[in-house]
């Protein structure tokens, strides 16, 4: 209905979209057009990846934030105070494509896969800007997303644990980007923050989750929030889940939309901010929350004093 309903229908879903992000700051996806032959070839060859040989995966065994490929387990080793049940994947495939050589095919799988996506989540892109009250083409204009947005592929493994309630997948955080569109195997294990609970996300067959980022939130000046999440795990099954981070060129500096600010009404609540700085704050630290996000808030009190 985003692309092809009525004019009518299309309102309509700009509204839902932007009544998700902002109570939710999550929302799922169907009819989105990505196949399901190459969902489910995705996810075989990701499991594939997991089934090499430690030998072959240490190949991938990147140490630096920006290496093309990065295979490895928890969140940052070199940090965290206890490591996390998860291994991962991790691949900067866009603007310039990078790909295991191993298994056999998966380079094409993903590089088919990324890009099916990646018109995905332009197009919930512009829903959103319209929701905002913005042209639909301004984050595209504003930050080059046509050509030289960056996108991030995360395959992550959460093995079976003899003792799930004491361990976690992944701790309570927020994204960073604009749009985090994720897959998953039929094992859920997601869990999002909402009204001060945690809610278990049980998606619909063939469906894609999507939650905003920080960079969401700073763009939207605080209208629309990204949302602690987590991942557990289960003692009896693997879970797999295949997310592609969205964001702008690494360079762009990202503040507030000037359209969305009136400086007397609605002040910037965020510094600008580049990409690229922005994940090596996150990436060089803890996983906590959205403790990320606080470095480039705005002390409204100083900004009144001036």
């Amino acid at each position: 209905m985003l692309t092809s309903g009525s004019p009518e229908q299309r309102y309509k879903t700009i509204q839902a979209i932007g009544n998700a992000c902002l109570k939710w700051g999550f929302f799922e996806v169907i009819n989105h057009g990505v196949p399901n032959t190459l969902r489910d070839e995705m996810m075989r060859a990701s499991e594939s990846f997991f089934d090499l040989s430690d030998e072959q995966k240490r190949e991938y065994a990147g140490k630096k934030l920006f290496d093309p490929i990065r295979w490895g387990t928890s969140f940052n080793v070199n940090v965290d105070k206890t490591l996390f049940w998860r291994d991962y994947l991790k691949i900067h495939v866009h603007p310039q494509f990078n790909a295991p050589q191993n298994p056999l095919g998966f380079s094409e799988t993903i590089q088919e896969y990324c890009k099916r996506v990646r018109e995905l989540a332009n197009e919930l892109l512009k829903g959103i800007m319209e929701s905002l009250g913005l042209e639909e083409s301004y984050i595209q204009k504003a930050m080059d997303l046509e050509t030289d947005s960056h996108q991030l592929l995360v395959v992550n493994l959460y093995p079976p644990c003899p003792q799930p309630e004491v361990v976690m997948g992944l701790p309570p955080h927020s994204d960073h980007g604009l749009l985090t569109i994720l897959m998953q195997n039929d094992h859920v294990g997601l869990h999002v923050r909402h009204d001060g609970k945690w809610i278990p996300v049980n998606p619909p067959p063939g469906s894609f989750v999507v939650n905003i980022g920080d960079h969401m939130e700073i763009l939207s000046n605080g209208k629309y929030k990204s949302v602690l999440h987590r991942a557990v795990v289960n003692g009896k099954a693997t879970r797999i889940s295949v997310a592609t981070a969205h964001g702008p060129p690494l360079d762009t500096v990202v503040g507030p939309a000037q359209d969305l600010l009136d400086n007397e009404n609605r002040p910037p609540l965020y510094r600008g901010i580049k990409y690229r700085e922005y994940l090596q704050l996150q990436q060089s630290n803890q996983l906590n929350g959205k403790s990320c996000l606080d470095h480039v808030k705005v002390n409204i009190n100083d900004t009144c004093c001036k």
